[in-house]
């Protein structure tokens, strides 16, 4: 019955002049219509934002998913991941990512002595039922919902980047322990929907209350350690039933190639990063990512309203 259900399709498919979306049957079908050149292209797409993710998440103290999500976007779709599950794959396989370059980033910011464990300590139950929570989310949800929340963070975060750092104070201390919790919470709930490790969110957020940059950004290099995992095995989860419909090698919502091609370079290049972040100063970088970001944001929102 599958098999004359695909040959139909394939008959009308090749009639229309439209590519055939073929079944996961253990083989490779997704890859079948890609020569090798167009392979060899988008592997090395991956790689160049393996190194881009490593040298980000070491200066700015974030685990680089405004990065991964969109080369990853781009490249599923080259590959004919369907839209509707597209968004959720590269979500899943950006968290993925982020645990070796998080853990990369975070030892080397802890030889600088520069961590607030106090702060960390705090968040890290908040930010595990936060990405709980959103991981719960995206499996319900449409694929659309998560690019209009990925648009949102990312462009906040990038006008942010735009217009400095340290220009906002709300207060010169930390606040309570419940103001605390409900920060942890927020940064995992986000950070779950859209693919990040909390780090540029965490970052922001002890900025506005007086801590030093470099304390900042060495603090939400550990909160990005904590956050990806319980995302990672909510995305698996959540993705199982799909599995028809995702690439070879995929567990769930989170793409094994992806994560090879990208994760070890990324945490590589992440401690030189790490150590560039504490001999520069840093405003041309933050310029330049806030840009990013934006465009970024800008081809997901082209991509909501056009399809």
């Amino acid at each position: 019955m599958r098999a004359r259900w695909w040959t139909g399709r394939l008959i009308r498919a090749t009639a229309a002049g439209s590519p055939v979306p073929l079944p996961f049957t253990g083989r490779s079908p997704m890859l079948s219509s890609i020569s090798t050149h167009e392979l060899v292209l988008l592997a090395g797409a991956m790689l160049a934002g393996g190194v881009l993710t490593g040298l980000i998440a070491g200066m700015l103290g974030i685990g680089g998913g405004g990065v991964i999500v969109p080369v990853l976007y781009e490249v599923f779709g080259a590959l004919g991941v369907d839209d509707s599950l597209r968004m959720q794959l590269c979500v899943g396989t950006s968290l993925a990512i982020i645990i070796p370059t998080a853990i990369s980033s975070h030892n080397a910011h802890m030889k600088k002595g520069a961590v607030l464990p106090g702060v960390v300590r705090n968040w890290r139950v908040p930010a595990i039922a936060g990405i709980v929570t959103g991981s719960a989310i995206a499996a319900v949800v449409a694929g659309w919902v998560l690019q209009a929340v990925f648009v949102v963070v990312i462009s906040l975060l990038g006008l942010k980047s735009l217009l400095g750092r340290n220009g906002i104070r709300i207060a010169e201390h930390l606040p309570g322990p419940g103001a605390m919790r409900a920060y942890g919470f927020v940064i995992g709930l986000a950070s779950s929907l859209v693919g990040i490790s909390g780090g540029g969110i965490a970052t922001n957020i002890l900025l506005l209350y007086g801590v030093p940059i470099h304390a900042a950004v060495a603090t939400s290099a550990g909160i990005g350690i904590i956050i990806p995992i319980p995302g990672v095995i909510g995305y698996a989860i959540a993705g199982w039933p799909h599995l028809s419909q995702l690439p070879p090698l995929s567990l769930g919502y989170v793409s094994v190639i992806g994560f090879v091609c990208i994760a070890p370079v990324a945490a590589l290049v992440a401690p030189f990063g790490a150590r560039l972040a504490h001999r520069l100063g840093r405003r041309q970088l933050e310029i330049g990512f806030g840009l990013f970001l934006l465009l970024v944001a800008s081809r997901f929102l082209v991509a909501i309203i056009w399809g």
